[in-house]
């Protein structure tokens, strides 16, 4: 049996997921790079996959689960800074990217150096979109075109959320790509991951997949709202409707597909923001408790799910 990790994207919510993977290595005593034969990711995702798989340079993961779960509590504020004076002359995002690259990137640069993908300890997959060629790109650690992509790189593309942060500008193969968040066509992976993982391991005929979301997003868009709403109007809601309908969409596809092979942890915002960008401390601690929810109540998922990982290690 194949396994596959598929985490879904949505900013400083990837704190969820965190918790979770922060659980399951709590259980297994185990790094979640050795659980997993294929890890997917889309932006906070993607960069959740690429700090589960960072080669410290003895063949062992550079980060725990629970490290990343430190790093979205000690620099959500540096990715996303709070200016009064951004949000006025980006017109909240309107007029130019609501938040600047730099603190994003210093936070990759500190956490990922200059080590490629093609070192990651397993097969890593990341989602982003070629604004150029108008065309996705998924980056695959194991294709010897993106062995040179530096993790740092392919992070900063996979999460470059349109109006929240410019397009990344990085080299791919030898050429720069201008590259934007996967979200907008995949903000869960789970679907093409399984596919990968059927074109990579064609001898293979058990998979199993687990999916990971960052929180259910039920605040109600309204009629009187939305029917006067132009371009402009649209624009935030838009993009958080093709993220929250495309990892719907994926839950179905795969709940057919593998059926008792497929585990998918995933819970509603009762008390914590939906906004991507919120890094207050209160949503913080509504994040933790959201966490704390979701594993409360997955508490019989995670011991079968754990089971099947213990066995199959």
């Amino acid at each position: 049996m194949k396994t596959i990790l598929s985490i879904d994207g949505g900013g400083i919510r990837g704190l969820l997921p965190a918790l979770v993977l922060a659980q399951i290595e709590a259980r297994l005593n185990c790094p979640i790079a050795k659980c997993f034969d294929l890890i997917a990711g889309t932006s906070t995702g993607g960069i959740l996959a690429l700090g589960l798989a960072k080669d410290d340079g003895q063949g062992v993961p550079q980060y725990s689960a629970q490290a990343l779960v430190d790093m979205y509590e000690q620099h959500g504020k540096e990715i996303f800074p709070r200016s009064l004076w951004r949000g006025v002359s980006s017109v909240g995002g309107l007029l130019d990217e609501a938040y600047p690259h730099k603190g994003l990137e210093l936070i990759l640069k500190q956490y990922f150096n200059d080590e490629p993908l093609g070192a990651s300890l397993t097969r890593l997959l990341l989602t982003t979109y070629d604004i150029h060629n108008r065309k996705p790109l998924f980056l695959k650690s194991w294709r010897l075109e993106h062995h040179t992509v530096l993790m740092r790189h392919a992070a900063r593309a996979t999460s470059a959320a349109p109006t929240y942060f410019e397009p990344a500008h990085i080299p791919v193969d030898g050429a720069k790509r201008a590259l934007v968040d996967g979200g907008v066509f995949i903000n869960s992976p789970s679907v093409s991951a399984y596919a990968e993982a059927q074109r990579i391991y064609p001898e293979e005929s058990e998979f199993m997949l687990v999916s990971l979301g960052t929180g259910e997003l039920n605040r109600p868009i309204e009629l009187h709202d939305a029917k006067d709403w132009g371009k402009a109007g649209w624009v935030a809601p838009l993009l958080s409707c093709i993220f929250d309908g495309v990892a719907d969409a994926a839950d179905y596809q795969m709940d057919k597909l593998l059926g008792d092979n497929y585990y998918r942890l995933q819970t509603t915002l009762d008390i914590a923001s939906d906004d991507m960008d919120d890094v207050t401390n209160g949503n913080i601690a509504n994040l933790k408790s959201e966490g704390n929810k979701l594993l409360e109540a997955s508490t019989a998922e995670l011991d079968a799910l754990c089971q099947r990982l213990a066995d199959k290690n």
